[in-house]
């Protein structure tokens, strides 16, 4: 039957597979001749056999000559469609091979010449996938053949050609693995060439064949390629990343040779763990967790004693699961060959590298566990560089590893290490990684090395200025309280001395409020009610602290900043501390010291002397102290010396005594002792520059004769009233006011004091000058000149009345005037 029906389709071959081989046949003729073949092929039910057997007898030949020779497009076309129908349907598809591989070659290869069409090429390639799938290893023979056609089809500029040379090279594979890996080398050239094509679906296919033709292929290609499959787990197409991840995976668990290159692989898959698409995280893990039994059964007699006698650490990351004792062991055992390369990428010039190096870092570190501690010194080194980068997602990697350290690695062994770099040269980054250390340790095993951390970051925090510095310093500390609680009593100090330096830098506004927060913390763990509890722990140590050189501070020593902080910040604790309180104000007051320095210092001690009760003499103490304070400290500032900053210490010196003076600290029995020292230099300060220093040195000058004024002579009347009158005519207006009080109160003193009779004079040209201001342009100075003469009228009334009237006619207007004598005659009339 089959050789009854083969005959009778050969007959009818006869006449078109004639004029094909005539060597004048037209392109028409051809054209109507592969018709005519087609249909009695390829339209004609035919079994295999009769396919077969007219195919292999009559058609490969004619087909294949017109396929690589013909010049007509479409003839070549339909030669292929009639090989590809013969090959699918024929029963011997291999017989086919002698002829139909050189014709590809011809077709596809250089320098013969190429097909032109993409649509034949791609089709030319389909024909030799075909081939690689139904015949199989009869291929050996042309398997060089093979690669060559592929090596140039893979290069092919037509996309569709690539992907299909790409799925033609894993059939390769697949068919021949006992011979492709003499030949696989040669493809991987060409692969890594579009490995970076425009087309995703192009990248994916070419690592796909890659996965197959090392597979199967010579493993020694792997150095070729890994540097390129690094390069696509950066690509932005998911579909690409994911196929990365199944080639390593699957070389992880098949390669032949891979345990020479688990130190090469085993960083790319687990760099799959951090991918965005979740997808391609969980496809990363679970080849992990595959890989990791698989090891583990493959060397199960090295790890019979830690499968029977591992146990799990008692202190591990919260949220994490802990990886099998396999994966362990395979990060374990590749470290210290992975590590060097790793931490060189973490600080390579390109971000996206960073990023992944440092999320890499974190995964092995966990995997590690305690074997970190043998790799300490070059991870030390990486984090502190690392830590420092622009880009902050590296930086929040990098403490997370560091918390890993912190997790895993004895303090005795990394906190050596990490406080050691601080003596070389303290950088921020160190202070980050201290911290995050101290965050991923458990709170019983820092506990002996408390006292040693305490004075390290006491240390640390001398001598920089630098605010990146600073908040590093403060969240170190904030590390300690949160993973020591209580035990941080015993540090309490040197934290404190921490956060006072912390406070006291320049430009921390910011800072303060964290500060705050952070000493309030302190306070809690150690069962206080607020952070001024600390303070009444400390102050005297405190202040102890910042006196050692107090005798050369400049206003650039950062103990002044210091000083301040724990004066002001402290409260009424500091009226606990007098005694080295006044004697670091004693010695820095001095006007031999530096200038700006004291403006500082009188300016902190103006700002406590405001709210005295509640800072300086919240213990009722600081009086004790008062004579000290206006002789030894006060006074010396108020001698004139020239220049804008002896001016302005002048200014924050009267401030201080005005205060003093203000919240009544300063008890009249005190103001009568240091009267005789301090009123010349009072007086001379009504002439300053300063309106703020004038209007101060006025009112002063009231509370000393509210307070002493019926012990003045008649020297010390006089030499008052004629420095405050000179004030009447000061520009300002408040200087102007404040000195109508003053003199209202000299003339309260007056009339209780013994000197009155001797006075009479000194009084007459008193009225005489008051009346002239009487007639001020200022309305509210006319006011309050109005008062100090109604207050002074009734020492002398008769020679003021004489004045008055001597005086109405030269005024604008009497109104005042009239107002005065009123009150005189009132006062007359009610008197017995």
């Amino acid at each position: 039957m089959a050789a009854a029906g083969a005959a009778e389709v050969a007959q009818a071959l006869s006449r078109p597979l004639s004029c094909l081989q005539e060597p004048d046949c037209g392109r028409a003729a051809r054209l109507r001749a592969l018709e005519a073949i087609r249909a009695e092929v390829q339209e004609r039910p035919l079994s295999g056999a009769v396919v077969q057997e007219v195919f292999g007898a009559q058609l490969v030949r004619p087909l294949a000559r017109c396929l690589a020779g013909d010049a007509a497009e479409r003839c070549r076309d339909l030669a292929l469609q009639l090989l590809r129908h013969g090959l699918s349907h024929g029963d011997r598809p291999g017989e086919a091979l002698p002829v139909l591989l050189p014709a590809l070659a011809q077709r596809l290869c250089p320098p013969q010449g190429a097909e032109p069409s993409e649509e034949l090429r791609l089709g030319l390639v389909q024909l030799l996938s075909l081939l690689l799938r139904r015949c199989g290893a009869a291929l050996v023979p042309y398997l060089a053949e093979v690669i060559r056609i592929l090596q140039a089809t893979l290069l092919d500029q037509y996309a569709e050609v690539r992907r299909e040379s790409c799925r033609c090279a894993v059939a390769c594979a697949q068919a021949m693995p006992e011979h492709f890996h003499m030949q696989s080398e040669s493809l991987i050239k060409p692969l890594m060439q579009t490995i970076s094509h425009q087309h995703h679906r192009v990248r994916v296919d070419v690592i796909q064949a890659t996965g197959a033709v090392i597979q199967f292929g010579n493993g020694k290609s792997v150095d070729d390629v890994l540097s390129h499959l690094a390069q696509r787990l950066f690509d932005e197409i998911p579909k690409v990343r994911h196929a990365v991840t199944t080639v390593i995976g699957e070389w992880l668990l098949h390669l032949r040779d891979r345990y020479s290159y688990f130190h090469k692989l085993i960083p790319l898959l687990l760099g799959s763990f951090s991918d965005e698409i979740p997808e391609n995280a969980k496809l990363a893990w679970t080849y992990w967790e595959k890989i990791g039994l698989q090891w583990e059964k493959e060397n199960e007699e090295d790890l019979k004693d830690k499968m029977d006698f591992s146990v799990s650490p008692s202190h591990y990351p919260k949220g994490v699961t802990r990886p099998g004792l396999g994966c362990r062991e395979l990060v374990s055992r590749n470290l210290s060959k992975i590590l060097p390369g790793l931490c060189h990428d973490i600080t390579d010039w390109v971000e996206s590298t960073r990023v992944k190096a440092s999320q890499l870092l974190y995964t092995l570190l966990l995997h590690a566990e305690d074997h970190i501690t043998q790799h300490m010194e070059l991870l030390l080194r990486t984090l502190y560089q690392a830590c420092l980068d622009e880009e902050s997602d590296v930086v929040k990697n990098c403490v997370k590893a560091a918390e890993l350290i912190g997790t895993f690695v004895s303090p005795k062994v990394s906190l050596r290490l990490i406080t050691s770099a601080f003596g070389k040269t303290p950088k921020p980054s160190c202070i980050m990684v201290l911290t995050a250390v101290i965050r991923g340790s458990p709170k019983e095993v820092l506990q002996p090395h408390l006292t040693d951390l305490g004075n390290t970051l006491s240390q640390a925090g001398q001598g920089s200025e630098e605010v990146f510095y600073m908040e590093q310093l403060l969240c170190c500390v904030q590390a300690l309280i949160e993973t020591c609680q209580e035990d941080c009593k015993e540090i309490s100090l040197q934290l404190m001395k921490v956060l006072v330096t912390v406070m006291a830098l320049p430009c921390s506004q910011h800072l303060k409020e964290k500060v705050e927060e952070t000493m309030s913390s302190l306070a809690e763990v150690q069962q206080l009610d607020s952070f001024l509890c600390l303070y009444k722990q400390h102050i005297i140590q405190l202040l102890e602290w910042i006196s050692v050189s107090h005798d050369s501070w400049t206003c650039y020593s950062p103990e002044v900043l210091q000083f301040d902080v724990i004066a002001t910040h402290s409260g009424p604790v500091i009226g606990e501390a007098l005694n080295n309180f006044i004697l670091i104000l004693k010695t820095c007051l001095q006007p031999n010291k530096d200038p700006q320095m004291r403006l500082k210092l009188f300016t902190v001690l103006s700002q406590l002397l405001q709210n005295g009760s509640e800072t300086v003499n919240s213990q009722g103490l600081f009086p004790s102290y008062l004579e000290t304070v206006i002789k030894d400290i006060l006074a010396p500032n108020l001698q004139w010396h020239a220049g804008r900053t002896a001016a302005a210490i002048r200014t924050t010196a009267v401030a201080c005594l005005w205060a003093l003076s203000h919240c009544e600290i300063l008890a009249p029995e005190e103001i009568l002792k240091v009267k005789d020292g301090l009123m010349p230099q009072i007086i001379a300060a009504m002439d300053e520059d300063s309106k703020t220093t004038r209007l101060m040195a006025c009112r002063i000058v009231g509370v000393l004769l509210k307070a002493c004024g019926r012990q003045f002579d008649e020297d010390n009347f006089t030499k008052t009233y004629t420095e405050v009158l000179k004030r009447l005519d000061d520009a300002s207006c408040d200087v102007r006011l404040a000195a109508a009080r003053t003199l209202a109160q000299w003339f309260r003193a007056l009339k209780d004091g013994e000197v009155r009779s001797a006075m009479e004079a000194q009084v007459e040209f008193l009225y005489q000058e008051l009346l002239i201001h009487l007639d001020d342009p200022d309305e509210n100075t006319q006011k309050a000149v109005l008062e100090v003469l109604k207050e002074g009228s009734d020492i002398y009334p008769e020679l003021l009345v004489r004045e008055i009237e001597g005086a109405v006619h030269k005024h604008r207007t009497p109104a005042y005037c009239n107002q005065l004598l009123r009150h005189i005659q009132s006062a007359r009339e009610s008197a017995p």
